[in-house]
């Protein structure tokens, strides 16, 4: 058995050698940072300043934002024949113990409301009583500006509200986009003051928990803030030309936080590993820098060629969420490269200031985990069996994922607020109303006898029970060019009696009717826009995953230099993604969970969340893998063995990885407690697999796969060679071996025969102790 080089330090007081070798650009980026460090600190932070002064400066332009598909098609229309839709709202009065002339006199009393209002109302229309007569709906159209209209509507609700005052004993409530957008707008702002307000205070908890000292324990917070202010000020520079929704500043305060404290981590605790080697903070930080600097590198990139995918998603929702993470992601390496090891330089020992008693001195020194080490130990010597297990309790977690139906529910608001459970009341009580369809038409005559023709005999195929609801309404705009049919729907909007109704309406009703008078037309609405959209995912989803993939894969056959090191980390990735999946279908398709988790199961899962989560999932857990597999190759190239590598590098960066998943599990966590099931159905995927990522991914299947792989795992073809890194050879950032003597041997007293005292006195000092080819006889 061979000796393996030791990986202590020298028992003498001088600092361990840094052996001399190729300088990495990402080493000369951190010297220069350490050399300079009051320009680098300073540098990064006057950076911050001004992409928050140019931010503010250039404002948030609103770009105009289309649907896939049909719907979209629809959208550019309306868009080109200067149409814009107001919002419309309704008014429902409803009392079932009211006789019906009792309603119908509240409905027209909330008429005549609305219309004394034309500045904040238009085109009131109703009161239209249901079949029994026990409730009423009134519609309108909020008057103004279209970008006003959630301020104001609240004159119509107000209006509304005197309506109520003066009939107590009836329900009055109104319901709509605008008020509708109104209330979702408070809650978003609301949710996303509680998660930064949380987010951070959390993470900062945790940090000291892990680094037992408080300007330590900043230095992640501080890089990870710093960033996220930076990456959404910049977001301004895009959103010239990008489509930038509301909720992405949301989503990269989640990812900044997440990717920030995990690179810090990655730093932080090799230049302390390294300090307790012997080394120079100076020495320390280089080192870092060529291992875990190398590292954040490839995880970095790794991570924005995943958000990247979203890009070819053709969904123009995701294109400012992409651009925004991915600039977050770079910012934060920038940033891990230059201002963490330039603060760490700069603060000195002082870094180590304000420790908690008892924790602090005990968290300076980073030292390998026996548990995860042993696990790995044990993993390795029966690889099958372990990896097996590990295997079927990540596909038995999955599962549930194959029977995921994809669908949106009718508002994604907790069901508890007033203006939810108004939407359904009008539902039950006019089905059909809160969701018409929306016939787009161009051409030529429109007023003319023929597509009128057509128009009303579109309009008698709708029926009381039927999929197309009355009554069908069309209004022409834009001085004749074009003409706007308004058909109401089954359903509630989001389900399927009103997918089938909007089949029939597309495929069967319209090329009926108005095919035939030679008019080009195209349908929008809520349920046509979810249905595209649908539709749009499905088709694109496999080209997002083979790319992302196929990217992710050249990414680490590069940084590795190894053929099948790549295949076993995407395969461990879509592993850990797809119990995410199998989780959050059982969680929120079955209506597991609903109690705690504050939300009502409707049967589906929201459409974007698999892509999206896959597209994070795949980036972020990278993280891990590349921290890990880096210093397990850094193991393997300084001359242990693959099976040794494993166990040892599974165990020294055990402290990191555990202390990094239980951050992002804390943060996506917080996602959880939010208001929208959209972001509660992310929080609880991103939490689990990362979850899922770290214990067992990383303590089971890993080590078990590189084991049965063995030298294998490292194996480059010659046709290959010519990629850049750092073959099997010692490599500055590996321990320096220390030579370790020959054993002396001890001499055992053996009763032997005085003829042979001498020949077995001579081979124990020459250390050759071995018998006479023949022993006299006594």
């Amino acid at each position: 058995m061979r000796q393996l080089a030791s990986t202590r330090a020298p028992a003498t007081s001088a600092e361990p050698p840094v052996p001399d070798g190729p300088v990495s650009i990402v080493e000369r980026i951190a010297c220069w940072s350490v050399r300079h460090r009051k320009a680098a600190v300073l540098g990064w932070l006057a950076f911050v300043a001004v992409a928050f002064i140019v931010g503010h400066a250039l404002g948030a332009p609103s770009v105009q934002q289309y649907d896939p598909g049909q719907a979209g098609q629809a959208e550019r229309m309306l868009t080109r024949l200067h149409v814009v839709s107001p919002p419309a709202e309704s008014v429902l009065i409803r009392a079932p113990g009211a006789a019906p002339a009792q309603v119908r006199q509240a409905g027209l009393a909330v008429t005549r409301a609305l219309a004394a209002r034309p500045g904040a109302a238009r085109a009131v229309a109703g009161p239209v009583l249901s079949a029994d007569g026990r409730a009423a709906l009134v519609t309108f159209e909020v008057a103004g500006p279209n970008a006003r209209a959630d301020s104001t509507v609240t004159a119509d609700l107000a209006a509304v509200a005197r309506v109520q005052a003066a009939y107590p004993r009836l329900t009055v409530r109104e319901a709509g986009a605008a008020s509708t957008d109104r209330v979702a707008t408070a809650v978003l702002a609301h949710d996303y003051a509680k998660a930064k307000n949380t987010s951070i205070p959390l993470t900062l908890i945790l940090l000291l928990g892990v680094f037992g000292a408080l300007i330590a324990a900043g230095i992640p917070v501080l890089l990870a803030g710093t960033a996220v202010v930076a990456a959404i000020s910049l977001l301004a520079i895009p959103a010239h030309w990008l489509p930038v929704n509301s909720g992405t500043s949301e989503i990269i305060l989640v990812i900044g936080m997440a990717v920030g404290v995990d690179y810090s981590l990655f730093y932080l605790r090799r230049e302390r590993e390294e300090r307790a080697a012997g080394r120079s903070r100076e020495a320390a930080l280089r080192i870092a820098a060529a291992t875990s600097g190398r590292a954040i590198v490839i995880s970095g990139v790794t991570v924005m060629i995943a958000l990247a995918g979203l890009f070819l998603s053709g969904v123009n929702i995701f294109t400012g969420i992409s651009a925004g993470t991915i600039m977050v992601v770079g910012v934060t390496v920038l940033g891990s490269l230059t201002f963490l090891p330039g603060l760490l330089a700069w603060l000195g020992p002082r870094g180590d200031k304000c420790g908690l008693p008892w924790l602090g001195r005990c968290r300076e020194r980073a030292r390998s985990s026996r548990a995860w080490a042993g696990l790995a130990g044990r993993v390795v010597k029966h690889p099958v069996a372990w990896g097996g297990i590990g295997v079927i309790v990540l596909l038995a977690l999955g599962a549930p994922a194959l029977g995921m139906r994809l669908a949106s529910p009718a508002v994604d608001l907790p069901a508890n607020l007033p203006v939810v459970r108004t939407l359904a009341q009008i539902q039950q009580e006019f089905p059909g109303s809160p969701a018409p369809a929306q016939v787009v038409v161009t051409g030529a005559g429109l007023r003319g006898p023929a597509v009128q023709r057509e128009v009303a005999a579109l309009a008698a195929r709708a029926t009381a029970t039927g999929p197309i609801r009355g009554p069908v309404t069309a209004s022409v705009v834009d001085g004749g060019r074009g003409m706007v049919i308004e058909v109401p729907l089954a359903g509630n909007g989001s389900d399927r009696a009103s997918t089938a109704a909007l089949a029939q309406l597309r495929d069967r009703a319209l090329p009926d009717t108005l095919g035939r008078a030679g008019v080009t037309w195209a349908v929008d609405g809520t349920t046509a826009d979810a249905h595209d959209l649908d539709g749009a995912l499905h088709a694109r989803t496999p080209l997002v995953f083979a790319a992302v993939a196929g990217l992710a894969l050249l990414v680490l056959l590069a940084a590795f230099r190894s053929l099948a090191i790549p295949f076993v980390s995407i395969g461990l990735n879509l592993l850990s993604v797809g119990a995410a999946y199998g989780l959050v279908t059982l969680i929120f398709q079955d209506g597991h969970l609903e109690g705690p988790l504050g939300f009502t199961a409707y049967g589906g899962i929201i459409p974007w969340i698999p892509l999206f989560s896959f597209v994070l999932l795949f980036g972020l857990s990278m993280d891990y893998h590349v921290f890990i597999l880096s210093r397990i190759r850094e193991l393997w190239a300084g001359g242990q063995s693959a099976t040794e590598a494993v166990v040892c590098g599974i165990g020294r960066t055990a402290g990191v990885v555990t202390s990094a998943a239980v951050i992002m599990v804390a943060v996506f966590s917080i996602f959880a407690t939010l208001s929208g099931i959209d972001v509660k159905m992310l929080g609880v995927g991103l939490a689990a697999a990362v979850l899922i990522d770290a214990t067992v991914v990383r303590g089971v299947i890993l080590p078990a796969a590189l084991a049965l792989l063995g030298e294998r795992a490292w194996y480059l073809p010659r046709w290959l060679a010519w990629l850049p890194g750092p073959g099997r050879a010692h490599r500055p950032d590996a321990p320096a071996p220390v030579p370790v003597p020959a054993p002396v041997p001890v001499p055992v007293p053996v009763p032997v025969p005085v003829p042979v005292a001498a020949p077995v006195a001579a081979a124990v000092a020459t250390g050759r102790l071995a018998p006479p080819a023949t022993a006299p006889a006594p």
